[in-house]
Parts: structure tokens; sequence; C-alpha cells
């Protein structure tokens, strides 16, 4: 199977045993999620298989979109409410104003501080790595972009958000932050990722649905078939250029191309003469380089 699954990641595995489990139902050798997301996560898990797995790096580049619930009143050591209570403070009556106020600063693009429990690399060591061994390490601020911050509701101690934000935007961050902004702690209790890109909830499979339907035969593949986003459509942001049957080895071979004139400029889906992808490209001046090819040689 070559393509993206959707899967609706439940709380508890890690991304990576998602992948693992998925690998297994569907007997593919090579898989590989597109962004990590917390054991205590659950929600959009995109898994490319087979030769997607080429394009995995290109697919993390999207807008991500969560719910979350934010607890208030506490300060942990891991920004969630799973880590260890660091201290805990008494809420200040909450309100609307109060709450959109503390927000404010979250919206459009700021520097954000990765928490040490994340799989930022630093020295070539993921920093929950180092904070499981009782390490703390000199982090840097990285630039992020929050385009959509919502209030949904909020009680006494809680509140629930909707956010979509840029690659490499730290949910359980915004919850300490937003403790912070108003004077009291705060840690995330519960997340769910709505999309990934233009992978949405609607389009995902529970990971119990795959397992069942991996034994279920020659049916349960068909099924799962219909599933898979084809590696055509994995990147729709992108216009499309088609070569004639004569090219297509020359792309599955990295040849570059002179196209016409009318061909786009910049990142380019290939496609050949059966619509199938065989490469992502980039166009300057009417000629085709390479930056993945997909299909195999």
């Amino acid at each position: 199977m070559n393509g993206v699954l959707v899967i609706d990641k439940p709380q508890g595995p890690t991304s990576f045993e998602v992948v693992r489990r998925v690998r297994a139902a569907l007997g593919n050798k090579r898989a590989g999620h597109t962004g990590t997301l917390d054991p205590m996560a659950t929600g959009v898990l995109p898994v490319c298989l087979g030769e997607a797995t080429k394009l995995a790096g290109l697919l993390t580049e999207g807008e991500k979109a969560y719910d979350a619930v934010v607890r208030l009143g506490m300060v942990t050591d891991t920004q969630d409410v799973t880590g260890t209570v660091l201290e805990t403070r008494p809420v200040p009556p909450l309100s609307a104003e109060l709450l959109e106020k503390a927000l404010g600063p979250f919206r459009g693009t700021f520097p954000q501080l990765p928490p040490m429990y994340s799989a930022v690399k630093v020295r070539g060591k993921r920093l929950y790595e180092r904070a499981r061994a009782g390490e703390s390490v000199e982090r840097m601020p990285r630039q992020v972009t929050v385009s959509s911050l919502v209030l949904r509701d909020f009680s006494a101690s809680e509140c629930t958000l909707s956010v979509r934000c840029s690659k490499g935007f730290f949910v359980r961050t915004l919850a300490e932050d937003l403790g912070r902004a108003l004077g009291c702690g705060g840690a995330l209790k519960s997340l769910r990722r709505t999309a990934s890109g233009h992978f949405t909830l609607d389009r995902a499979l529970p990971l119990s649905t795959v397992e069942a339907l991996g034994v279920a035969g020659s049916a349960g593949r068909t099924e799962l078939e219909a599933h898979i986003v084809s590696m055509a459509d994995a990147l729709p942001d992108l216009p499309v250029v088609l070569v004639t049957a004569p090219d297509v080895a020359r792309v599955l071979h990295g040849v570059p191309l002179v196209l016409g004139s009318s061909a786009p400029e910049g990142r380019v889906r290939v496609l050949g003469p059966g619509g199938d992808l065989l490469a992502v490209g980039d166009v300057h001046e009417a000629r085709l380089g390479y930056v993945r090819v997909v299909a195999p040689r």
C-alpha cells in the first residue's frame, strides 16, 4: 500500500506505537507518521505508507488544529496534568473578558520556548530524554504562529480552547503561559487534534478499526484501501505538472526536464499519464528539478 492513512489516535499509545500497530495490521514494512502527538493526546495522526514515507517531511509543514482543555490553578513539570504537580494557586474569578485579555498575546506570530518534555532535539538528543535523565538544558525560543485562538467555554477552574497554529507550536506551553498570565498557573488537561494540514477527523479511522479490518481478510483490506489518501492527493495545494509516457522514466531517474513556457513556477506535483504521483519537484525558469521522487524506479 502506498498513500496516507489518517488515524484517529486514541489516548495512551505513543505516535511510534500507533505506527507500529498500523504497520502490523496492514502488513506494510514501511510506515511513518507526519508529526508526533503526545500519548495523552487524541485525534488526527496521518500515517504514510510505502512510497508515501518519502513525503512525510513535506506533509509536516501544514497548519495544525486542536481542541484543548486547560486546567487552571496548577503548575506541573510536563505542562500537562500527567506530570508531577509543582505548585497550586487559587484561580481568580473567571470571565470571558478576563480570559480574552489573557489570550490576546498568544494570537499572531511570537516566540515560544519549547518544553523540556518534548521531542525537540538539542545537541542530537531529544529534550524529553534529557528531562527524564534529570538534565535541564538551555532552550532557544522559536517563532510560532497562531492563526486562530477561540475561547469555547470556561468554568471556575477550566477553559476550553480551539487553536489553529503552525508546525512546532506546543499547546501544553500555551496552557502554562495562559496560567502564568492569569497569575494562577495552568496545565493541559486534554488535547484533541482535529486537523493536520489537509487531513481532518472526518477522514480518520480509529486505530481499533484499522486493526480489526487488518485481520478481516480481503474484504477488510479492500475497505482499508478505500480510506487511503493517494500520494497524488496528499499535497493538494501544489500545482500539477503532467508528463508524457516517454518522460516517466526520466522523472523516475531524476533527470531534469525542460517544460513549456506555461509551466507553473515553484513547488509542484509531477503526475504521470495515469494520474499517479511520480515526484514532488521545483520549477525554475521552465526547468523541472526534483525534491522527492516517490515512485519505485
